[in-house]
């Protein structure tokens, strides 16, 4: 099991890597500071987005689930995904980088539904 750093503290690494590996993100929401759950929502642009969960495996390592599913999906759906699960849960942080290219990959094991 690894060591859990507070929220705030992992997002803003997150978004300090991301600006290092030359991708434009943001934070469009700000969720609990020690514990809040992390949406990642990767913006292809005419491409599609898809929105990733933040999770815990088995073990409680970090680990990943595709929210909107494995295939892109528009803008409008991934913002509708966000809304829906920001209104299950207020304490939720939502990171969206542009990825224009497809390069991005997010990092650790994206976990099956």
């Amino acid at each position: 099991m690894e060591t859990r750093l507070k929220t705030r503290v992992w997002v803003q690494a997150f978004l300090r890597r991301l600006e290092l590996d030359g991708y434009m993100a943001a934070l469009l929401s700000r969720g609990d500071e020690d514990a809040g759950a992390v949406l990642v929502k990767v913006n292809r642009f005419s491409d599609g987005c898809r929105v990733y969960t933040q999770v815990r495996d088995e073990s409680g390592d970090l680990a990943w689930l595709s929210g909107t599913g494995g295939a892109l999906v528009s803008e409008a759906e991934a913002d509708a995904y966000i809304d829906r699960q920001r209104g299950y849960d207020a304490d939720i942080w939502v990171v969206e980088v542009e990825d224009p290219k497809g390069n991005y990959g997010i990092d650790g094991p994206i976990l099956e539904d």
